[in-house]
């Protein structure tokens, strides 16, 4: 059955921090578990690594909790607006785990640099060719 038209899937603010604070328990409570060999004979075993937090995975886990939430985020129509500073909130709490994660060598630095536009770029341009100097040319005679 469809929701009532104007309802929402998460009615306050509150709620939609409320279902933050339960994914970023169920994020840090559940590591990956990443395979490595050990030892002279190279015997597996599960290394645990934290989770990191990404804006797509709250997302997922809201999909799955009470529904679409990328509404939210984007406001439209300004139907959303009482929810503006938790969403912004939630996108910095997620960049600040990221970038720190990252710092301290948790998380892949890189990739953490690339999804929070963090990439320190540097344009060199060279312009013009090789300065060689013409020698003079020196004739021997006869």
């Amino acid at each position: 059955m469809a929701r009532p038209f104007g309802t929402k899937y998460i009615e306050t603010p509150e709620a939609m921090w409320d279902l933050f604070e339960a994914y970023k328990k169920e994020i840090k409570s559940n590591p990956i578990k990443k395979m490595v060999f050990v030892g002279k004979d190279g015997n597996p075993e599960f290394e645990e690594r934290e989770r990191p937090l990404t804006f797509e995975g709250f997302k997922n886990y809201c999909r799955k909790q009470v529904g679409e939430v990328e509404q939210y985020f984007v406001n439209p129509d300004k139907r959303y607006d009482d929810y503006i500073s938790i969403c912004r909130a939630i996108k910095d709490e997620i960049k600040q785990d990221q970038i720190e994660g990252g710092m301290a060598m948790i998380y892949n630095p890189s990739i953490t640099q690339r999804l929070n536009g963090l990439v320190d770029s540097k344009k060199i341009e060279h312009s013009g060719g090789l300065n060689i100097p013409k020698l003079p040319v020196i004739v021997t005679g006869k």
